[in-house]
C-alpha cells in the first residue's frame, strides 16, 4: 500500500522498516490555513479520521503526545489524568522543532527524535483507517488504528472535547 512516488519522510521510513501496512496521501498545502480541516477537505475525507497530533508538557511527567480527531480539541484536564500529571499545557510553538523535529502543520506521532508517552483518542477505534502527518506539510499517512496504536506504544483514552470552531 506504500507510495512509491513520495518522498520517503522519516516516519514513512520507520513503518517500512517495522512491515507496517500504510498508504501516503499527498494534499495542498495553504500556508495561511494549516488546520485539521483544511486537510480533511483536501483529503476528500471525513474530519473526524484525520488526526492532529499535539505535544504537552505535564508538571511531573514532562513531554507527552496526543493525537485526537481534527474537529477536536484536547481536553486539558483529561490529558493530565491520563498521564500522571496535575496540570498540563501545549509547548510554545517554538519548542516544537527542537523537542520533536517536526514543524507545526508536519508534526507526526511517529518519528520523534526522542519517544514519549503517547495518547490516542479513543474515537480512532470506530475507524477501519485514520490519517495522521506523514512528519511534513502535505502529505499524510493512512493507517490502521491498531498498527498506530502498536507501533508508538499509545494508551487509548478520552483525551479530546469536541471544538468550538
Amino acid at each position: 500500500m506504500a507510495n512509491d512516488k513520495i518522498t520517503k519522510t522519516n516516519a514513512v521510513r520507520l513503518l517500512e522498516k517495522a512491515g507496517i501496512d500504510y498508504g501516503t496521501v499527498p494534499y495542498r498545502v495553504d500556508e495561511s490555513d494549516l488546520a485539521a480541516a483544511h486537510v480533511a477537505a483536501e483529503l476528500g475525507e471525513d474530519i473526524r479520521t484525520v488526526f492532529k497530533t499535539l505535544v504537552l508538557r505535564g508538571d511531573r511527567s514532562g513531554y507527552f503526545v496526543c493525537v485526537v480527531p481534527g474537529d477536536c480539541e484536547v481536553d486539558l484536564k483529561a490529558a493530565a489524568r491520563v498521564s500522571g500529571n496535575k496540570r498540563c499545557e501545549l509547548i510554545p510553538m517554538k519548542e516544537l522543532l527542537p523537542v520533536t523535529g517536526y514543524i507545526r502543520g508536519g508534526c507526526s506521532p511517529i518519528g520523534m527524535r526522542k519517544h514519549f508517552p503517547t495518547f490516542i483518542h479513543s474515537s480512532c477505534q470506530q475507524h477501519s483507517h485514520i490519517y495522521i502527518s506523514a512528519g511534513v506539510r502535505g502529505l499524510q499517512i493512512k493507517i490502521a488504528p491498531a498498527d498506530l496504536i502498536s507501533f508508538v506504544a499509545a494508551c487509548v483514552a478520552d483525551i479530546a472535547v469536541a471544538s468550538g470552531d
